[in-house]
């Protein structure tokens, strides 16, 4: 079994497929990749590494796969898990919003006794509010994407990232880099 579960909720297939290039960067022996719709708390607690993949939706609103399964999540206790959370949004378009299922999501975990690392500095975002932001400081609780306006940000951004996760998470593997 992979080391790491990365389980996501996409619509639209963005969170999907930022997933499959998390799973990329870190190692397919690495990390086990999951649907959210398709899964049990069950499946959650198989792994003690984990990262979580959300987008926000419209008005700060938590993707529909991720909605069905948030009362199951926040049942499960994450006391000695370790999680890194990744959110997509549109900074422009819901700018009053942006992130906001990713912060909603790392309360619950961290709620249910989670860990959390992969934290990502605001800096080179243009956004009026935030729940994703850690209170205090300029970083978010997780990887902060944008593929309505940043698009062309998104492989630099996951490369650093996932060399700041290799190391969180202690991974021994070689990383494997974006292009």
């Amino acid at each position: 079994m992979a080391k790491i579960g990365l389980f996501f909720g996409s619509d639209e297939g963005n969170t999907e497929r930022v997933a499959y290039l998390i799973q990329q960067c870190l190692g397919q022996e690495q990390v086990s990749v999951h649907d959210i719709a398709d899964v049990t708390q069950l499946d959650l607690a198989d792994y003690d590494q984990l990262i979580l993949g959300i987008p926000t939706w419209d008005f700060g609103q938590i993707q529909s796969d991720w909605e069905e399964f948030w009362d199951d999540v926040a049942e499960v206790d994450f006391s000695g898990k370790t999680i890194a959370l990744f959110g997509l949004g549109d900074q422009f378009g819901y700018g009053d919003y942006f992130l906001d299922a990713m912060g909603m999501l790392h309360d619950v975990v961290v709620a249910g006794g989670a860990s959390i690392v992969g934290h990502w500095p605001t800096e080179g975002y243009d956004y009026d509010a935030s729940k994703a932001e850690v209170p205090g400081e300029d970083r978010f609780v997780g990887l902060a994407l944008d593929e309505d306006q940043q698009e062309d940000q998104t492989t630099e951004r996951l490369n650093r990232w996932c060399a700041q996760i290799h190391a969180e998470f202690g991974l021994e593997t070689p990383l494997n880099t974006l292009e």
